[in-house]
């Protein structure tokens, strides 16, 4: 007995630790778990040469704002023989036949029909194209 308690006193034994095989598997888990989450956030790489050119084309049309601009696909030229959006298309049709296959053909594509720094981009908007384009892709599915 203690001055402080009815109980005997007892000498303080450490109380026995857990296994922790059983935090490894915790952990573990969760790193697994963990892996998959990431995994389905980021989408393994799309090969962006599978799209045709349609799908490419429409994918330009609403990165270039869609019917709510005054140049459709980003066409700022008027041609008499040919609408913006065949434009666009002649434009995939040649930058096709360019691409030498290496790299990744946005991005090719984008550097011919949306180049960065040039004049006509004064506030600096195609540096977002490629990526809104891949996005577009993406989302659209096929």
């Amino acid at each position: 007995m203690n001055a402080y308690s009815d109980r005997p006193y007892i000498p303080y034994s450490p109380t026995p630790k857990p296994p922790y095989w059983k935090y490894a598997l915790i952990v573990l888990g969760v790193i697994i778990l963990g892996g998959l989450l990431v995994r389905s956030a980021f989408p393994a790489e799309v090969d962006y040469s599978e799209f045709s050119n349609e799908e490419i084309s429409q994918a330009i049309y609403f990165a270039e704002g869609g019917a709510k601009t005054r140049h459709p696909y980003g066409i700022l030229a008027h041609y008499k023989h040919t609408t913006p959006r065949q434009a666009c298309i002649n434009t995939i049709i040649h930058a096709r036949k360019d691409w030498n296959g290496r790299g990744d053909f946005i991005d090719f594509l984008g550097s011919r029909y949306a180049p960065i720094g040039v004049s006509n981009d004064p506030t600096g908007l195609n540096k977002n194209w490629i990526r809104n384009v891949k996005r577009l892709l993406q989302k659209g599915g096929r």
